[in-house]
């Protein structure tokens, strides 16, 4: 066993040839590629959990208000499944709605822990069960609590490993921390703290967790469904690419372009009465919408063997179909850049953030009018095995929603595609939209998911950037 391009403590001293390093390092005796493989197929199938669908009148410790229908925790804490009236306005084109969405106030959690073994830096990572994944146990960032898990309103375990993160963090020091947001379209101005934080020490050991280098959780990109959302745009924070040359756009430029929209777009939030919500119809089982389309509010009963309570129930939201998040890549004087779009989501905080070019439920959008369907849409869905850069299905957040999955892709495309874009599409290189992610809410999460996944195909093709 090697580890690949393994060099001696210390001659890797920057922060970013210290990450560089890591994502260089494709196996690590530390926790051997074929070691992983057999740890997480045992906790897959050791660490399984029951979820079964129940009427609403069976939730414990949750209940429909009677003077609002919000359906809201006895505690008054987690998140309650409240509604949200909407009306947008932009370059003439408006419209308004009203739906059901998850306000969760508290700001959680999500961070990594890293430390150097033999002057490479590792990645702790969890295997953990979340209600609503797909395939049950998934890899997780190291912390990946909210405020009421960690401050024990749940009265369950203690969250490992969540000294490194809180105050006064004697045995870490912090890498990269920002707020970033959630899903915009289900969370209301939802937004958690993504940290990673290096280890000062030993670190205990646990059989839940393991050691990685980058270059392996890159590797484990490919596949479907393993890396979760979590730990997905915690990895978006690092840098990870070689910028060849010049950007079309200035950082100054994207900066004032994206204020401009935000300025002149015009999104209106209003929360009503989740009772008060128009075309939702409410049953027994559900609140879903009249079309079919969009998703619903279910409730399950769960029982886990590891979590920090083994058993319990809740609400989840489960979209009606499985989405598409792609970014259009095409070089511009030889250098990569990303089309991204200014999005305004009904949850979101500041009015937009920058997200792919193409983001839907294409089963729905294909039925809407040509004029209405998202732009560049037909492109991605046409696009053949030699434009696909990256092509994935990955989970979204287990815990608030059921098996709610999203095909991520990014898409090259050659000069024929033009460098004049609508107006609410700006070019940026990924350098630009790591940098970005310095500061809160300028990133959506979709884009965040690929942007991680960009830097693995970067990484693995020997362009990660120093």
């Amino acid at each position: 066993m090697t580890i690949t391009q393994l060099v001696p403590p210390g001659i890797a001293t920057s922060l970013g040839q210290r990450f560089a390093l890591s994502a260089e390092t494709l196996d690590s005796p530390v926790t051997p590629n074929a070691v992983f493989r057999e740890w997480f197929a045992q906790q897959r199938r050791t660490n399984r959990y029951d979820v079964q669908r129940i009427p609403f009148s069976e939730l414990v410790g949750w209940h429909f208000q009677d003077s609002t229908g919000n359906l809201v925790h006895e505690s008054g804490r987690f998140f309650s499944v409240e509604g949200l009236r909407v009306r947008t306005e932009w370059q003439g084109r408006g419209a308004s709605w009203s739906q059901p969405i998850i306000n969760q106030p508290e700001i959680g959690i999500l961070g990594i822990v890293v430390k150097e073994f033999d002057g490479v830096l590792h990645f702790l990572m969890q295997a953990k069960m979340e209600p609503g994944n797909i395939e049950t146990v998934e890899l997780s960032p190291t912390v990946q609590a909210t405020r009421s898990n960690y401050t024990g309103v749940h009265k369950g375990n203690a969250v490992h490993y969540i000294e490194y993160f809180r105050p006064p963090r004697v045995s870490s020091k912090v890498l990269y921390d920002s707020l970033q947001s959630e899903q915009g379209s289900w969370f209301l101005r939802k937004r958690n703290r993504n940290m990673v934080v290096e280890a000062i020490g030993d670190v205990p050991e646990h059989e839940d967790f393991v050691w990685l280098t980058l270059g392996q959780i890159h590797q484990l990109l490919q596949q479907s469904n393993l890396v979760n959302m979590d730990a997905r745009t915690v990895l978006s924070l690092i840098p990870s690419f070689a910028e060849d040359g010049p950007s079309l756009h200035s950082t100054e430029h994207l900066l004032n372009r994206l204020t401009e929209i935000k300025a002149m777009r015009e999104l209106v939030q209003s929360t009503i009465p989740l009772s008060d919500v128009e075309q939702w119809q409410h049953t027994e089982y559900e609140i879903g919408h009249e079309s079919g389309h969009h998703f619903t509010v279910i409730a399950a009963s769960v029982s886990a063997a590891n979590r920090e309570v083994t058993s319990w129930t809740q609400p989840l939201l489960a979209p009606a179909e499985q989405g598409l998040a792609a970014f259009v890549v095409r070089r511009i004087c030889g250098v990569p850049h990303l089309l991204a779009q200014a999005r305004s989501e009904a949850g979101v905080l500041d009015v937009a953030e920058l997200g792919p070019t193409v983001q839907c439920q294409p089963g729905r959008a294909l039925t809407l009018p040509a004029a209405q369907q998202p732009r560049f849409l037909d492109l991605v869905l046409r696009a053949g095995p030699g434009q696909l850069l990256y092509d994935t299905v990955q989970s979204e957040e287990g815990g608030r929603f059921h098996h709610a999955g999203n095909r991520y892709a990014l898409v090259e495309v050659g000069e024929e595609f033009p460098v004049d874009v609508p107006e609410e599409f700006l070019w940026v290189t990924p350098g630009q939209l790591t940098g970005l992610l310095r500061h809160s809410n300028y990133l959506n999460i979709e884009a965040r998911t690929l942007l991680t996944g960009l830097g693995a195909v970067s990484a693995l093709n020997g362009r990660y950037g120093r």
